[in-house]
């Protein structure tokens, strides 16, 4: 695709959303009163999907969802925005949800995720869309879908010559072998220490870290830091990239944001350090009001935030 914006396909969960806001996280056996709640579209894949496309890719995801009311959220959601799908419906499971508190004093979240449907999104999923993956240019997956559509999906698009990208989130057992296939790996702090073993105290531990990755096959290193920034490992050579300052409202949703506005950024031809600065933007102004898919930022207002911070 040489003139054209390359494709971008997302590979990944859809869940519903509920969250509700308190004034702290519940302690076990508390009862905490709320202050309000919000249903509504999320899930990995499908948060990193609409944070790409609203940040100006050519982005299609592939997803699954249960033959019950909450499908509705999904296909109501891909109808308003625009958005290209390829949506497998399952008889057997319900589609998935996320149980989400947030902090309203720090803006900070917990979440209880039931993938269900996504569950069943196996092989034989990843084989009945091949022809869209041999199509990709980059393929960006997530830990809510079953490990075996993971493992085809990347073999079926770093086989056809895509560039292939793993958040590892939320963290789970996989073989080792998967890391041949990747490109690009795309842990938070706290993924990074369980997948590695090395607590990412600081730029050091972060380098430690990224060179484990190396050492698995994996040539590109992103460790996202929150508040930090980010740390980049790209073919041996380490670099910080400074976090923007922000008031954070709702931090759920920005490791999504991040992926989805670097694929963006990549799609468009950019070098990895210069995609990284404009997730990092991406994800800071979806911290800045609250929600999932709903908080992900147009192309407009990144374009915008980059130019004031720069």
């Amino acid at each position: 695709m040489s003139d054209k914006q390359k494709k971008v396909v997302v590979f990944g969960s859809f869940i519903v959303d509920l969250t509700a806001r308190a004034s702290h996280h519940p302690m076990p056996g508390e009862t905490v009163f709320g202050s309000s709640f919000r249903m509504g579209p999320g899930g990995k894949g499908f948060n990193q999907a609409v944070a790409a496309h609203k940040a100006g890719a050519d982005v299609e995801i592939v997803t699954a969802v249960g033959n019950d009311a909450f499908q509705h959220i999904l296909f109501d959601t891909m109808e308003c925005l625009g958005m290209a799908s390829s949506v497998m419906v399952s008889e057997n499971r319900s589609t998935g949800t996320a149980l989400i508190t947030v902090d309203e004093n720090s803006g900070q979240n917990e979440i209880v995720v039931v993938t269900a449907a996504c569950e069943e999104m196996n092989e034989a999923a990843a084989e009945s869309v091949r022809p869209l993956l041999e199509d990709a240019d980059i393929l960006l997956m997530q830990f809510e879908i079953g490990m075996s559509a993971i493992i085809r999906a990347s073999e079926i698009v770093r086989k056809a010559g895509g560039m292939v990208i793993l958040n590892p989130a939320p963290v789970r057992d996989f073989s080792e072998s998967l890391y041949r296939n990747i490109d690009l790996i795309i842990p938070n702090e706290t993924e990074a220490e369980k997948l590695t073993g090395i607590s990412i105290e600081d730029e050091n531990a972060a380098l430690a870290a990224a060179r484990y990755f190396e050492a698995q096959g994996v040539s590109d290193v992103l460790i996202t830091l929150g508040e930090r920034g980010a740390f980049l490992y790209s073919h041996g050579t380490p670099l910080m990239i400074p976090p923007y300052q922000v008031k954070c409202i709702d931090s759920t949703g920005a490791g999504d944001a991040f992926c989805g506005g670097l694929v963006t950024a990549l799609a468009e031809g950019k070098k990895l350090e210069d995609a990284a600065v404009f997730a990092s933007a991406t994800a800071a102004l979806s911290v800045t009001r609250a929600g999932t898919a709903p908080s992900m930022p147009y192309r407009k207002e990144i374009d915008s935030f980059l130019t004031l911070q720069h």
